[in-house]
């Protein structure tokens, strides 16, 4: 549960030594004991700028995140803190506290952000996102232009200002700090360098963030107080200064969702834990972070773990249900088939992005070796209770046939009279399972030397009558080996049956999967369409018809890929 993360402060996350990036094993430890779902928030932003004061509010608490006195920074590389999410109950708040962007050591140190031009050249970086990440591993010289892949899986931007001294207002009118973001991110008309160097981050920030949030601070204390801030009371600071954090924290907390992946899948720790190492691998080995490629690895991983996962559940069943040997073949494939329905459901409630449905194709199998087991195990279970039934009913007539008690005149009908009663007793006894028949012909006719033996030493008998007898006997063995091969061939079909039965329950479940994500990437798609022809009519109202007709291109394709899906069978 979430109250099971005990984390007293953040630990480092990814340790940046000398430009090459590592995961640190203990922080990786932590995130893989979180079964819960993880919402992640994330800080960016100048150096000395606010941003561990915020976190360590975020996470309850006044001290944690480094927020140093000095223009050294504290944080290098990227820090973590998780804690119980205060409004989600069973979920984790993930914090990350990132190194500060620009060259602290060559920076004058001055008062932050406090002009919207300047504001929003310093997130210049937002302009790189697309060309340091890709959402596909297929390569297309197109894809960085179309915002549609990367909105899907963008997070919310929320833009604070600290120190803010500027009156909230536009052409003289009061206006709302959300307000003074969208005026913020107003294109320049204009073609030149210039112009183009302003327009292209706030252009980026319009087209890929899909929810975009603003807050101001005012200065918290006096200047020279700055340098103690997290050892000030509530009561020390400025109250709007306290109301705007507590207005912030909670937004933060009502507004920030489950981390999520593509086609809806919500991570927890372990797969939060995947991720990081797939990023970081990449990044430490030269390649772009591929989003597609993070969540095939991911699903790697986690769909070998659910055909495990499947596997057992199965096994936990059938040996909770089965109780060997069954009466029949049936009755054991009626459990089989209970069993492996729940065992898919398992498989397909844990697995995504199952690629040619190759992980599912290996619960088959798996499933279809153990039902394989189970058979052999129920004859072999029926064989040896069958033979110790045998070897209990019919023992006492074998010690009379040594004693000689049917050498004897009208012995032969006194052995066949004891003979069908023992066979009487042999088939009222329950439980016997698949190989009663089987194993009781196999031991008369292990027997029919010692019967004929019988016949012919009794002399109340003619020569025509013990003829008769001989092919009495051999037509009840036919007629016996005849049901053997009825019975085999019934199996056989039962197998055959079941079989199919497994077949369509597999695509059954797989179908309602596929609908039910394809669904849910509509609905993505559909969020990202209408976040686009927001953005389209703006850039028309704002009279940038070349970025108009980009977006429109881009509407275009996503219009045509949501098309397809929704006429998209599964076969």
């Amino acid at each position: 549960m979430a109250s099971e993360v005990h984390m007293t402060g953040p630990m480092c996350l990814i340790e940046n030594t000398n430009g090459r990036l590592m995961a640190n094993p203990e922080a990786l430890k932590i995130l893989s004991a979180i079964t819960q779902p993880v919402v992640v928030v994330a800080i960016v932003g100048l150096y000395r700028t606010g941003k561990s004061y915020l976190m360590n509010k975020l996470a309850g608490k006044k001290k944690g995140f480094s927020l140093g006195s000095t223009v050294q920074s504290h944080t290098k590389g990227i820090w973590m803190w998780c804690v119980p999410h205060p409004k989600k109950p069973g979920h984790v708040l993930v914090l990350l506290d990132t190194e500060g962007l620009g060259d602290v050591e060559k920076v004058r140190l001055k008062d932050p952000i406090v002009d919207n031009q300047q504001a929003m050249d310093q997130l210049h970086y937002v302009t790189e996102l697309t060309h340091r990440i890709r959402s596909k591993s297929s390569p297309d010289e197109n894809e960085n232009e179309d915002s549609a892949d990367f909105v899907s899986f963008f997070p919310d931007f929320v833009w604070t200002l600290r120190d803010f001294s500027l009156d909230l207002e536009a052409d003289g009118q009061p206006i709302t700090a959300d307000e003074y973001l969208t005026y913020s991110l107003k294109l320049k008309q204009g073609t030149s360098e210039k112009d183009k160097t302003f327009n292209l981050p706030r252009l980026c920030i319009r087209k890929f963030f899909p929810k975009k949030k603003c807050f101001v601070f005012d200065r918290p204390v006096h200047r020279k107080k700055l340098a103690q801030l997290e050892k000030l009371h509530d009561e020390e600071l400025d109250p709007e200064f306290v109301q705007q954090v507590a207005d912030f924290c909670s937004y933060i907390f009502s507004n920030s969702k489950t981390k999520t992946l593509s086609g809806g899948i919500k991570v927890n720790g372990p797969r939060l834990e995947s991720l990081v190492l797939t990023y970081v691998n990449a990044i430490s080995s030269g390649d772009l972070p591929c989003m597609e490629n993070a969540v095939l690895a991911l699903a790697q991983i986690e769909n070998s773990a659910a055909v495990q996962k499947a596997v057992a559940h199965y096994e936990q069943q059938m040996g909770q249900k089965v109780q060997l040997p069954t009466e029949t073949l049936q009755e054991l494939l009626d459990l089989h088939r209970d069993s492996e329905r729940e065992a898919i459901e398992v498989f397909i409630r844990s697995s995504f992005k199952d690629v040619d449905h190759l992980f599912q194709k290996e619960l088959a199998a798996q499933l279809e070796k153990k039902r394989d087991d189970f058979c052999k195990q129920n004859q072999e279970a029926s064989s040896d209770r069958c033979s110790a039934l045998l070897q209990d009913i019919f023992s006492p007539l074998e010690e009379e046939v040594k004693m000689g008690i049917y050498s004897k005149p009208g012995g032969y009908r006194l052995f066949i009279q004891k003979l069908q009663d023992l066979k009487k007793k042999y088939h009222e006894e329950p439980r016997k399972g698949i190989q009663a028949e089987e194993i009781l012909q196999t031991y008369l006719k292990s027997k029919e030397s010692m019967t004929d033996a019988i016949l012919q030493t009794d002399q109340t008998l003619t020569e025509k009558e013990k003829e008769i007898e001989v092919e009495r006997v051999k037509a009840e063995s036919a007629q016996a080996s005849t049901k053997m091969l009825q019975e085999i061939q019934r199996k056989n079909e039962q197998m055959m049956e079941q079989k199919e039965r497994s077949y369509q329950e597999h695509l059954k479940q797989l179908t309602e999967k596929m609908e039910r994500d394809r669904a849910q990437l509509l609905k993505e798609q559909e969020r990202t369409l209408a976040l686009k022809l927001q953005e389209q009519e703006r850039l028309l109202k704002e009279g940038f018809q070349t970025e108009s007709r980009k977006m429109q291109n881009e509407i275009q394709d996503l219009q045509k890929k949501m098309r397809q899906r929704r006429i998209c069978t599964i076969s």
